[in-house]
């Protein structure tokens, strides 16, 4: 297996020039927009339409108007969406489908739409990725970023992904998440060291990050096609 890394949205915005035929892309956004996407097709949601912007959602919400709005900006919830990007909120799902905008992790899903596959990652189902991933030939893990810069908690949940193929060809920027995920006790010390962790613990939501720090809590993987997300 070659594994590779995109670490920051610099790195994402080239990805839809890159050639991608031969790559399965697995999308981290760990605080919050991938382990909401995980909770939520882990109790039963049916779908999920990742869009890059708040008119696209909007949109489509007229066109499928039993669907779920849901998405963030700044982290807060958007106006006169039905949720916000809080993963506690995506337990109660289950048949829905679900639209939804993220500031970043949406951004990051939809520029791989071009690789053959692309898996939703989280520290949640990090072992069901692994079984997923096991086979295949090259994969890319993306880490979507806080706004246009890189987020701790995305490289240490790809870098957990990876030390699970001691055997793989690293590129460097695939070590780096390894030693960055290394370099912490838990995963829960990263994210909460993390400053998307210093900005959700100062509104009190310090719940949410021990929610998306659990490792392997759910069986469910997403899989995009078609720039449509349903469980494998």
């Amino acid at each position: 297996m070659h594994l590779d890394a995109a670490l920051s949205p610099a790195d994402i915005a080239l990805l839809p020039q890159r050639d991608l035929s031969g790559t399965t892309c697995v999308v981290f956004d760990i605080l919050r927009a991938t382990s909401s996407m995980v909770t939520a097709l882990a109790c039963g949601a049916a779908e999920i339409w990742p869009v890059t912007t708040i008119e696209e959602a909007r949109a489509l919400k007229t066109r499928m108007p039993e669907a779920v709005l849901a998405g963030e900006r700044h982290g807060d919830r958007i106006e006169g969406f039905e949720l916000g990007n809080n993963p506690l909120e995506y337990t109660a799902l289950a048949g829905h489908r679900i639209i939804t905008t993220t500031t970043n992790g949406t951004v990051a899903l939809r520029s791989c739409e071009r690789a053959p596959r692309v898996l939703v990652g989280a520290l949640l189902n990090l072992a069901a990725l692994r079984n997923v991933i096991a086979a295949e030939s090259r994969v890319l893990l993306v880490c979507a970023g806080t706004f246009e810069t890189f987020a701790l908690e995305d490289a240490i949940a790809a870098g957990l992904l990876a030390s699970f193929f001691p055997n793989a060809e690293l590129t460097d920027a695939a070590r780096a998440c390894v030693a960055t995920a290394r370099s912490f006790a838990t995963p829960l010390d990263g994210l909460l060291a993390a400053r998307n962790g210093h900005a959700l613990s100062a509104k009190g939501w310090r719940d949410q990050i021990e929610w998306c720090a659990q490792v392997s809590r759910f069986a469910a993987v997403g899989a995009m096609s078609d720039g449509l997300i349903r469980p494998l």
